[in-house]
Order: C-alpha cells, then sequence, then structure tokens
C-alpha cells in the first residue's frame, strides 16, 4: 500500500504578498503605482478622481494596508476599518471603465518596475482585475 498523505502536505502554497517580498514588496509596489497616477500623462484622470476623494497620501496609506491583507498579508484594512469590502471603499467615487482601465494600466506598469515574473505578474493582474471590474459604478 502506498502512502500519499506525507507528500501533499509538505507542499506548502507561497501567498501572494510572500510572492512580491511580503510588507516591502507591497510598499514599493503602492509607492509606484501612486508615483504613475501622479506623473504620468496617461494617468491624469484617475489622479482627479483621487484629488476629489481623500487624496493620494490617503489613498498610499489605505491602499497598502488593503492590498497587505488581499495578497495574503496582515488583514491591515480590516483591522482598522472592520471590513475589506471594495464596492463600500471605493462608494464616494464614480468608476466607470475608462477609470478602471486607467487604473489597471497603471497597476501594470508599476508591478513591471517592481520586477516580478511574468507568471507573478499574471496571477496579480488576474486577482487586480477581477475587483477592478466590480468597482464600476457609473456607465459612460
Amino acid at each position: 500500500m502506498i502512502n500519499h498523505t506525507s507528500s501533499h502536505h509538505a507542499v506548502e502554497k507561497k501567498s501572494l504578498y510572500d510572492s512580491i517580498g511580503g510588507q516591502h514588496g507591497v510598499e514599493n509596489l503602492v509607492q509606484i503605482f501612486y508615483d504613475l497616477v501622479e506623473q504620468h500623462p496617461e494617468a491624469n484622470k484617475l489622479h482627479v478622481l483621487h484629488l476629489r476623494g481623500n487624496g493620494i497620501a490617503h489613498s498610499r496609506v489605505e491602499q497598502f494596508n488593503f492590498l497587505s491583507g488581499f495578497l495574503g498579508g496582515p488583514k491591515l484594512y480590516v483591522e482598522k476599518h472592520g471590513h475589506s469590502n471594495v464596492r463600500l471603499m471605493h462608494e464616494h467615487v464614480e468608476i466607470n471603465t475608462e477609470a478602471k482601465d486607467i487604473w489597471l494600466k497603471c497597476m501594470d506598469m508599476a508591478i513591471d518596475q517592481i520586477g516580478v515574473d511574468a507568471e507573478l505578474k499574471l496571477k496579480l493582474m488576474a486577482n487586480f482585475t477581477t475587483v477592478a471590474n466590480a468597482l464600476i459604478n457609473r456607465s459612460d
């Protein structure tokens, strides 16, 4: 009789949080992302949306808190706010398809700049795309 149980438990799945470098990796991703939002010409409409809201500095902190838990690390946003409902977080922001696409483009560029492999980038972008599509709350 062959015992298969020990081999299945030996493989532990690494979280996206750990895969991008833990706290430092998430901080770096958020920093680069919001630098792009503030400075990249294609991101101007997204920058304006943030200025109408709580501002970029606030968004940098809260995106770090959210992404930490979202990617499998410490649930900082939940500890601070009691939930991680992204639709609730963004209800005060008018998000159309164009804003969603700009957000994803900036995140795509930020991921390229942090230097992860293609497989990890695909996993990150798949997760971000799913959430971004769910946040559209206004038609064009």
